[in-house]
């Protein structure tokens, strides 16, 4: 069974794009769990962390600390991919 390098190329593309969407799915499932998750249920989680109550602490400190690690992980896997392609992208 012989393929073209055209279908090889287009069945690289999609396998390409369904590992970009499970990475974009799993990184948005995070950011839904910190935002909206975490900060319903923070007022139930009723304890101090370094002084300041729970709810007030995932706000102003860790969904920002989490929305970095995001875009961070996001930018490492692409780049790490374009690497593979061969495609060094703005290094």
């Amino acid at each position: 069974m012989n393929h073209s390098p055209q279908r090889r190329r287009a069945e690289r593309r999609r396998r390409d794009w369904r590992r970009n969407r499970r990475l974009t799915g799993a990184l948005l499932a995070a950011w839904f769990v910190v935002t909206f998750v975490v900060a319903f249920f923070a007022r139930e989680l009723d304890f101090s962390v370094f002084g300041s109550p729970f709810g007030f602490w995932v706000a102003a400190q860790g969904a920002p600390i989490v929305y970095l690690a995001i875009v961070w992980i996001y930018a490492l896997v692409m780049d790490r991919r374009d690497d593979e392609h061969g495609d060094p992208g703005d290094d």
